[in-house]
């Protein structure tokens, strides 16, 4: 269990504390004291996490936070499903391209992950699917179990609830408006279980009018922008529906060229990637008081998305994508910033050069 060395040695010794004469001398009290200071935070709750909107803001444990994001879905070479395998050495890239926040697509539900994570000093986005054959989803209310049982979790920053399910009304009997009214009853639930977090979805660009008004026990939403590379454009579109905070929960471009442009050849071009990153990314961190973090698409190449799992191929399905960077056209497995083989692609150190240097007092009307 989490932490469970420094708890045990707190149970082994509760005849100190009921009885310290019994442990004699004064290095025994002084471990007396020890033990009891850690004690009573431990019944404060010191492993727990407070995430709050101040203003509008996003704060972490009392002090103002800005997501700088990666998404993070890691699936080996020939493989289909997700696997943690490189999970110390993703960790070591992440922290060194200055990466606080990752988000994640389904529940971790290995608390060896999460401790690793949060001994990284990164926080989590977890998300919750609408339907996921009843492993931690919405639909069959499982999810609450995953929220009860990594409650105290420390890495985890926020709840999120779907990803862009408004380009996919066929899966909730044609009507979009089943989803919003699943959504926002998820968010109640949680938010009358975990009273220290916040709830999030992440959807297609902007949310309507209505989207708003069904899902308005949402306490931040996330969008993911496919713009060219001009994502401040939906600043103005948002303050005119809503005073509430948001965050990109993807951008970004991928690393092939479907056709070629004056400036970029066609085929594997990571240069087109890398520039239309830096400008996406310094575009939304230059407005960091009009959004609270963001989160690159993706980490790692995903091989596994457009044809065999063990090549890397071209295509792919994504909806809304005519507006990737700079061919139209999102080739779904070359959207990392490093290869599968974690080989770091030009857009690694444009990413890492902006996030280390970016500095939210100075970005901020905070």
């Amino acid at each position: 269990p989490l932490y469970s060395s420094a708890a045990s040695d707190v149970y082994k010794r509760q005849d100190c504390i009921s009885s310290p004469s019994k442990c004699g001398g004064r290095a025994s009290m002084r471990a007396f004291h020890s033990i009891l200071i850690f004690s009573l935070l431990c019944s404060s709750n010191l492993f727990s996490i407070n995430v709050d909107i101040v203003e509008n803001k996003l704060f972490l444990d009392g002090k103002p936070f800005y997501m700088k994001g990666i998404c993070y879905h890691p699936v080996p070479k020939g493989s289909t499903k997700r696997n943690f395998s490189t999970l110390n050495e993703d960790l070591i890239l992440m922290k060194e391209a200055g990466i606080n926040t990752i988000r994640v697509y389904e529940p971790i539900d290995d608390i060896d992950v999460l401790n690793a994570i949060n001994n990284a000093d990164i926080k989590i986005i977890i998300s919750f699917g609408y339907n996921q054959k009843g492993i931690y989803d919405i639909v069959s209310g499982t999810y609450i179990e995953y929220v009860k049982k990594y409650l105290d979790h420390n890495a985890i920053l926020m709840w999120e609830l779907g990803n862009e399910y408004n380009y996919n009304p066929q899966w909730f009997g044609g009507n979009i408006d089943n989803w919003y009214k699943a959504m926002n009853r998820a968010s109640i639930k949680i938010q009358s279980i975990d009273k220290n977090r916040l709830v999030s979805s992440a959807h297609g660009d902007i949310p309507d009018n209505k989207a708003l008004e069904l899902g308005s026990s949402i306490n931040i939403w996330g969008i993911n922008v496919y713009r060219w590379d001009e994502p401040a454009s939906v600043f103005a579109e948002w303050k005119a529906v809503s005073n509430k905070p948001i965050y990109f929960s993807e951008i970004g471009s991928d690393s092939y060229m479907t056709k070629p442009t004056n400036i970029y050849k066609m085929g594997v071009n990571e240069k087109a990637q890398s520039d239309a990153n830096t400008i996406i990314l310094n575009e939304i961190l230059d407005n960091a008081s009009l959004n609270e973090g963001a989160f690159i698409f993706q980490f790692a190449d995903g091989l596994w998305k457009a044809g065999n799992p063990s090549t890397q191929d071209t295509g792919g399905s994504a909806p809304n994508s005519d507006g990737t960077p700079y061919d139209g056209t999102a080739n779904e497995e070359y959207w990392g910033m490093v290869d599968i083989n974690r080989r770091k692609k030009n857009t690694f150190y444009a990413i890492k050069d902006i996030y280390s240097e970016f500095k939210l007092e100075e970005n901020s009307s905070r």
